[in-house]
C-alpha cells in the first residue's frame, strides 16, 4: 500500500529517433520514436509515438507529421514538452500520486541553452526533480563499463540524431566532443544519392529500412542488390529501383568521414596514459545507428583500436539510466545538472 506514496524514478533516454523509458522497479517499459502528429487546423495533438509513425507520408495537408527533436536538441519545446507528459503518464499508470524523480539523457555537446529547455520541459510534464546526464557516461553503465574506476573507458553513442564520443574515467568525462552526425543524417545521404543518380525519390522509411538492411560502411564481396520503390522525378509515376550494397556505401561516403574524424579527435586529445587503457580494453559502440553493417571493422581500420558492439546498443543509455538512478549516491559526479 505505501508504494502508492512512494515518488517513482524514471529514466528517459530522449533520441532524436526513439524515445525509451525506464522505471525503477521494472525496467524498459516504453520505446516509441519519437514523432509527433500536430493538427495545423486546431493546434492540438492528434498521435504520438507509434501512431505519430504509421501517419508519415499519409496525412492529409492539415496534419503535420515530424520529429519535436532535431540533432539531439528540442527543435519545438511546447510539442517536446506534450510527448514527454504522455510518455511519463504512460509509463506511471495510476500506480503513484506523487510526481517522478525523472533522469534524462543529453547530448555531451548539449549547451546551457539547451539544458535549460530540457530541465522546463521534464518539469513542465510532470517531473517532481529533473536530472540531466550525459549521453556517453549513461552508454557506459548501460554497457557494463565500470565508469568509477581509475580506468579510461571510451565510448561511441551514435543515435539518430547525434554521434557522441567520450573518453570516460573516474565517473566523469576527460575528452569528448559531439557531431551533429546520426541515423537520420545517413537517411537523408540515402534519399538525396537515389535522387541524384537515379532520378527516383524515396521516403524516409524507405531510407531508413535500406539503412538497416542493406547499407554498409565497407564494400563487401560479393556485392548485394535490394530493390526500393519510390517515385520518378519526371514521370511523377511509382516506380521501383535496383539498388546495392556498395552504392550505399558511396551514398552515406561523408557521414562516416565525419563519424571517423570525430573518434580521431578525441583520441588526440586524450592523455597518453588513458590512450593506453583504451588500446589495452578497446572502444565500445552504442547506439541504434551503431549497428550499421561492418561499422565496427571500419573504426578499427581508421584508428587502429579494437571495437566492440556493446550488447542491445539502442538500449545501453536508457539501461544506464536505470543503473544510476539505483545508485544516486555512487554517481553523484556523473549528474550534469539537477533541479
Amino acid at each position: 500500500m505505501w508504494k502508492l506514496f512512494e515518488s517513482k524514478k524514471i529514466g528517459i533516454d530522449l533520441g532524436t529517433t526513439n524515445t525509451l523509458v525506464f522505471v525503477a522497479g521494472k525496467g524498459i517499459v516504453i520505446n516509441e520514436p519519437t514523432v509527433v502528429a500536430v493538427s495545423q487546423t486546431t493546434k492540438t495533438i492528434e498521435a504520438i509515438g507509434v501512431d505519430a509513425k504509421e501517419m508519415i507520408g499519409k496525412t492529409p495537408e492539415s496534419v503535420i507529421v515530424y520529429r519535436p527533436m532535431q540533432d539531439g536538441a528540442i527543435a519545438d519545446y511546447y510539442v517536446t514538452y506534450a510527448m514527454l507528459r504522455h510518455f511519463i503518464s504512460k509509463a506511471l499508470g495510476s500506480t503513484t500520486l506523487f510526481k517522478p524523480d525523472v533522469l534524462v539523457s543529453v547530448p555531451v555537446g548539449i549547451t546551457s541553452t539547451e539544458r535549460r529547455a530540457v530541465i522546463e520541459a521534464t518539469m513542465k510534464a510532470g517531473a517532481r526533480t529533473a536530472m540531466l546526464v550525459k549521453e556517453p557516461v549513461l552508454a557506459a553503465l548501460g554497457a557494463g563499463i565500470p565508469i568509477n574506476e581509475a580506468r579510461g573507458a571510451m565510448v561511441i553513442d551514435i543515435g539518430g540524431g547525434t554521434t557522441d564520443v567520450a573518453v570516460i574515467s573516474l565517473g566523469g568525462i576527460v575528452a569528448s566532443t559531439s557531431v551533429k552526425v546520426g541515423g537520420t543524417k545517413f537517411d537523408q545521404a540515402i534519399i538525396e544519392y537515389v535522387r541524384r543518380t537515379s532520378g527516383v525519390v524515396i521516403g524516409d522509411q524507405s531510407a531508413e529500412e535500406l539503412k538497416c538492411t542493406l547499407a554498409s560502411a565497407l564494400a563487401v564481396t560479393p556485392d548485394v542488390e535490394g530493390v526500393v520503390k519510390g517515385r520518378d522525378v519526371v514521370t511523377g509515376l511509382p516506380k521501383s529501383l535496383t539498388i546495392t550494397t556498395n552504392e550505399l556505401v558511396k551514398a552515406i561516403d561523408y557521414e562516416l568521414k565525419a563519424v571517423v574524424k570525430a573518434i580521431k579527435t578525441v583520441l588526440e586529445a586524450t592523455p597518453p596514459e588513458l590512450a593506453s587503457d583504451i588500446i589495452d580494453h578497446g572502444i565500445v559502440m552504442t547506439g541504434g545507428t551503431s549497428s550499421l553493417n561492418h561499422l565496427a571493422e571500419l573504426i578499427e581500420q581508421q584508428t587502429g583500436v579494437k571495437v566492440r558492439l556493446a550488447d542491445d546498443p539502442l538500449f545501453c543509455v536508457v539501461k544506464g539510466t536505470g543503473v544510476l538512478l539505483g545508485h544516486l549516491d555512487d554517481y553523484k559526479r556523473s549528474i550534469l545538472v539537477k533541479r
